[in-house]
């Protein structure tokens, strides 16, 4: 079966195996002649960035790379990224690798020609607009995995090193100008990865299509999404090879990540200030914490949640789509609760007060408060 298309929603996207080989007409499309290539340190000497490299270099764009990047990327990789891109002479960013190198990518590309400091645009009221959008460099983002979808996002993840906050700084330029989602490119993604990204890529399905906003287009998108996950995730981690399986994750992993512009909720909300405090894979720590979050939100998605059951073929409802949640995370090898996830000693009032103050939470159907959010907390350990 071959899967190629051409989109441009919610931007210009290059999708199929093999189009990584189209990326320095993408970077002359977004009209970038001396791109830097960020990536995180793992990506760094791995095949799939050297032979992209390869291909840049061939095409006289060079082959400069930045890969100083951790697994929750913070603001010294990026004022370190920026150094490296105003040192070099750069004129554009290549985001490259998954949600770390995504979002540390667009970044860097924000800041290069920002005079205010990092934190001054935080994803607060209007605080976007104290951006010079004109010096906003251009990006070409290179996903190469599926789960966070940042590559069709408006917005970074970073961490405040000093407070341990994921903070997200918001600006509709950081949305790169031209993607290439390239299965080809997740192949080699171990099986855990594969598991935390794609559950990862559900979890924005399952919020945005539990968010109380009004956004049929994302309700669709996040439904489908869920159909996609269900269908391929168990595909792509028994056969990393399956280029099918690969390329709908891919899809599943743009969806997602286009459908929370109608919101998110409590498992983001949990999982952004644990991932902050104790590092965890943003993904996994998702998948742990989406059967508690399931069950606190029940009175406000019963109805809803037997909608998508329905879609997805999922007998019982409601309750036969947790059983379905549960089954899923132990087939994929999740720990069942924070616990197992390795956190140990865990900060409770740090964490809940964390979670309130995360933008996600007021996306979720049920409001969150000290207490309850306490209980639900509690609940995923």
């Amino acid at each position: 079966m071959s899967i190629t298309a051409n989109w441009s929603y919610p931007t210009a996207i290059r999708f199929g195996a093999g189009r990584i080989k189209e990326i320095a007409d993408a970077c002359a499309v977004a009209g970038i002649k001396k791109p830097l290539l960020v990536t995180d340190r793992g990506l760094a000497t791995m095949d799939i960035t050297t032979k992209t490299l390869d291909l840049l270099d061939d095409a006289g764009l060079g082959r400069a790379l930045f890969c100083d990047v951790d697994p929750n990327p913070n603001e010294m990789n990026a004022e370190a990224g920026v150094t490296a891109y105003t040192e070099g002479g750069h004129d554009g960013v290549i985001a490259f690798g998954g949600g770390s190198g995504l979002d540390l990518g667009k970044l860097v590309a924000f800041l290069a020609g920002q005079t205010r400091p990092l934190w001054d645009f935080e994803d607060i009221g209007d605080w976007w607009t104290r951006a010079d959008a004109d010096a906003i460099a251009p990006i070409v983002a290179v996903p190469t995995t599926a789960g966070t979808g940042s590559e069709v996002g408006r917005a970074s993840v970073i961490t405040n090193s000093i407070t341990a906050e994921k903070k997200i700084i918001f600006h509709p330029k950081i949305l790169p100008s031209v993607v290439i989602c390239d299965p080809e490119l997740t192949v080699s993604m171990p099986n855990f990865i594969t598991a935390g990204t794609g559950l990862d890529a559900f979890a924005h399905c399952v919020e945005a299509f539990c968010s109380p906003y009004y956004h049929p287009m994302s309700q669709g998108m996040a439904l489908e999404g869920m159909r996609l996950v269900k269908e391929y995730l168990p595909r792509a981690y028994a056969d990393g090879c399956d280029i099918e399986a690969r390329a709908h994750m891919m899809s599943a992993a743009a969806m997602g990540a286009t459908a929370f512009q109608k919101g998110l909720g409590a498992i983001h909300a949990l999982s952004h200030p644990i991932g902050a405090m104790y590092h965890t894979h943003h993904g996994t720590t998702n998948a742990v914490c989406m059967p508690a979050v399931l069950q606190f939100n029940r009175p406000a998605i019963t109805d809803l949640m037997g909608q998508a059951a329905r879609y997805l073929n999922i007998e019982g409802g409601f309750d036969g789509f947790c059983a379905y949640v549960d089954a899923m995370n132990t087939s994929l090898g999740i720990p069942k609760g924070l616990t197992d996830l390795g956190i140990k000693n865990l900060d409770v009032d740090r964490v809940v007060a964390g979670a309130l103050k995360d933008p996600s939470t007021g996306g979720n159907p049920i409001a969150m408060t000290r207490e309850n959010t306490t209980k639900l907390l509690m609940a995923c350990l």
